[in-house]
């Protein structure tokens, strides 16, 4: 088995208000939900063994789109949204931060109760990856956070991070079990971190001479750099630029949400009546859903959805957030009913984007999007951890 991926975070502190939280838990039952049914439940462990989309799907979320906390906040958010419907769509999350790490084994062997799973070897597996990232690899990162992610046919996924207090930077390691042949040979699907020098890596391939004689010469330390397969390096800077996003596929986003009106497209007549700013929100959503995994390389665009609970790139409009809810709510009753219209007409949506980018030419307006996001923000109920966003000030002309 081979680690899917990896992450490299600036470390952020801070909260999850309950407004957010309680949103995030809605959107990302959702999205995990439509997947299920559009490809099958092992794909939802694959899109989670993706560093890409994982750091995607947070900032969707409206989680600060390149900070460490988008790892506990969705994992969090996800088992509390999607373990009370476990039987249903088969995925049991287990795990978390701190404590709740540690009841790993006995949440597994409550699964393994219910579905008739090995028990004991997915303990053995938790327990395995944990090992792997935290000892077997002396990379300066000590784990703080480990999920493991079970379908009722025995495939899984591993979502840990570690802290380094010396660089102020965290690290996410990613686990799939399609992918895996080996725990102490190329374990990874990806890790996400930065790269700063020489580690001792002793789950590399080519340490297998110096894993094979190690009681030998225990006192060599073979040093291998550590794999970049899928790695995903986030920046520090707290702020959403230019540079950090794919402007073609942004702007495509926003022209079609804003200029082109939905009614000229026969496609999306099942979603007339949204306004402009709820359907740029939901062709990102979209995109989220049934995007292939190239379209995940910029992050950092997938907050022009909900904005960051921080204010970047701008703060969170809660009433486009629940109005684009709704719609994929709807999506899926409908979808379980047997009527599939309004879940294809979203689906179509991600289509319709990805084509308008073809002969795309997007302007050097980017700082602008964002003030008039800004500007706006009062007006769909826009929310960040300092407050509700308010109306811009009018600048008075003053005489002396």
């Amino acid at each position: 088995m081979k680690r899917s991926g990896s992450a490299d975070l600036p470390l952020h502190y801070g909260y999850v208000p309950k407004w957010l939280a309680e949103r995030m838990a809605r959107l990302g039952l959702a999205v995990v939900e439509t997947i299920v049914m559009d490809y099958g439940k092992n794909e939802v462990l694959t899109r989670l063994s993706d560093p890409f989309w994982f750091q995607s799907l947070g900032a969707v979320m409206g989680m600060d789109w390149h900070s460490s906390g988008i790892t506990t906040s969705v994992m969090g958010a996800l088992k509390r949204a999607i373990n009370p419907h476990s039987k249903e769509l088969g995925i049991y999350i287990c795990g978390g931060k701190g404590n709740h790490s540690r009841e790993t084994p006995n949440e597994l062997l409550k699964v393994s109760e219910k579905t008739g799973l090995n028990g004991t070897e997915l303990v053995r597996c938790s327990k395995l990856s944990a090992k792997v990232d935290n000892t077997a690899i002396q990379d300066g990162f000590q784990l703080y956070t480990h999920n493991f992610i079970v379908s009722d046919e025995g495939k899984w996924a591993v979502v840990q991070q570690g802290m380094s207090a010396q660089s102020k930077t965290a690290r996410r390691y990613h686990w799939h079990s399609d992918a895996l042949a080996s725990f102490v040979n190329d374990p990874h699907t990806s890790i996400y971190g930065q790269n700063t020098g020489y580690i001792l890596n002793m789950t590399d391939k080519t340490a297998a001479p110096s894993r094979d004689g190690v009681m030998q010469i225990a006192g060599e330390n073979p040093q291998q750099m550590i794999s970049e397969i899928s790695k995903l390096t986030m920046p520090s800077h707290h702020d959403v630029r230019s540079k950090d996003v794919d402007l073609k596929r942004l702007g495509a986003v926003l022209w079609l949400a804003h200029e082109k009106r939905p009614s000229d497209f026969e496609e999306l007549l099942l979603l007339e009546g949204l306004g402009p700013r709820t359907l740029q929100s939901l062709a990102l959503v979209s995109e989220v859903i049934h995007g292939t995994p190239s379209r995940f390389k910029d992050p950092a665009r997938f907050s022009f959805a909900h904005g960051g609970k921080d204010g970047h790139p701008f703060p969170v409009p809660t009433k486009v957030y629940d109005e684009t809810l709704g719609v994929l709510q709807t999506a899926i009753h409908k979808a379980k009913l047997g009527n599939n219209e309004k879940s294809e007409a979203i689906k179509r949506l991600h289509t319709i984007a990805e084509r308008a980018e073809k002969d795309f030419i997007p302007n050097a307006n980017f700082d602008k999007v964002i003030e008039q996001e800004r500007n706006d923000s009062w007006k769909y109920g826009g929310r960040t951890v300092f407050g509700k966003a308010k109306p811009p000030v009018e600048v008075q002309l003053r005489l002396f």
